[in-house]
């Protein structure tokens, strides 16, 4: 799972998230909530935590969570935490591999006729460095 920094980062640079079942997030909620319900992450879900889309927005709805009584956040106030192969299936034709070696994974993409190579000890944190690298570059 790519670290909560790494994810804002991706959301930040414009990673739209549409939310579909087996998906995992956080809360980014405003500063005054407790922080450790930030540090708890969910799955979307249809039998817990579902998508709804109403004119306004998706959100997404807590469905008998006992946890604590949240209702419902909206999609703004998730952090998505893409899997490897989410992040792997967003790099699409820029992905050229994933090599393992001593002490980490790199993943090779090719941007723009140059080849860059991300490492990471965690393969998912460096398939979502490249995919930053991939959108900044495409803005």
């Amino acid at each position: 799972m790519i670290s909560r920094e790494l994810a804002l980062q991706l959301r930040d640079a414009g990673l739209v998230w549409h939310p579909e079942s087996g998906d995992r997030f956080q809360l980014d909620l405003p500063s005054d909530v407790e922080a450790d319900v930030e540090a708890d992450t969910f799955t979307v879900s249809e039998m817990t935590i579902e998508t709804r889309r109403y004119p306004t927005g998706p959100i997404l709805a807590f469905n008998g969570t006992t946890e604590w009584a949240l209702d419902s956040v909206a999609l703004a106030d998730a952090v998505w935490l893409p899997r490897e192969d989410q992040l792997r299936e967003l790099l699409r034709a820029t992905f050229r591999g994933l090599r393992r070696l001593t002490d980490a994974f790199e993943v090779e993409v090719e941007l723009g006729g140059e080849r860059r190579r991300f490492e990471h000890p965690d393969a998912s944190e460096a398939y979502g460095m490249a995919l930053l690298a991939l959108i900044e570059r495409t803005r």
